[in-house]
């Protein structure tokens, strides 16, 4: 019996000493894991050009204030801002969906299909006027308001709602499912997408000069830390819209 105590209580022992060193190495790494066991560390991964690196440039804030906002703060939609004589919806539609079809030859969509939805990875078809297929803001507008646009002239504003860079065709459930959350609160079910969802983001942010919250930035990070090569995108439309365009 006394030799059975002894090795039960040697076992005990070696189990402490490998929790002991288990901890010193996340202690000398400088790593902590999260609950699903990943590490939040991306400083050896972040590359120049990518997304991952772009989230530092942030600015971190508190939300501001709701109050004030409207959609009609950011003009009316569609407008035609880059002046193509197509509204903005008509020209995400004929960006993003195939076998396109128009109503009247070139601009106005009839139909066409959402051949891989980003956010559910679904084949969605499109039919105007029955649509099941809407046209979401990367950055939800009221999700701008309170972190920045509330402060803009007009004409940012409207430059932003119409932006080809912020503008995603999607299943119209999906995006309404999102509402208007950001990266810590929603992210596509479509893991395949989340790294350009949230590259989307991180650009459209940086590009208007609109700020993230703490939790934003850390739950952006958490995802481009699985992607660090993914690239920041650029393009779209200027960040104002042209002085004909108005907004209240």
């Amino acid at each position: 019996m006394p030799s059975r105590r002894r090795s039960r209580r040697t076992h005990r022992l070696a189990l402490a000493g490998t929790a002991l060193a288990g901890a010193a190495i996340l202690t000398v790494t400088g790593c902590s894991p999260d609950k699903d066991g990943s590490s939040t560390d991306d400083k050896s991964d972040a590359k120049p050009g990518s997304a991952l690196t772009a989230v530092s440039s942030l600015k971190v804030k508190a939300n501001d204030t709701m109050d004030g906002y409207a959609r009609d703060r950011f003009g009316r939609a569609w407008l035609d801002t880059d002046g193509n004589h197509c509204d903005t919806r008509d020209d995400i539609l004929k960006r993003d969906l195939t076998n396109v079809k128009f109503t009247d030859g070139h601009c106005k969509v009839a139909s066409g299909t959402l051949t891989k939805d980003p956010y559910t990875g679904k084949t969605v078809r499109y039919e105007r006027g029955h649509s099941k297929v809407d046209i979401d803001h990367a950055v939800a507008l009221s999700d701008a308001w309170k972190t920045g646009a509330r402060q803009w002239k007009p004409s940012k504003r409207i430059a932003l709602a119409n932006d080809p860079l912020n503008l995603i065709a999607s299943d119209s459930s999906a995006n309404r499912q999102k509402g208007d959350g950001d990266t810590a609160a929603w992210l596509p079910s479509n893991k395949s997408f989340r790294c350009e969802y949230v590259a989307l983001q991180v650009a459209v942010k940086k590009k208007y000069g609109l700020w993230v919250t703490t939790a934003e930035r850390d739950a952006m990070k958490k995802v481009l830390t699985t992607c660090p090569s993914t690239k920041l995108p650029s393009g779209g439309n200027p960040t104002e819209a042209p002085a004909r365009f108005k907004a209240k």
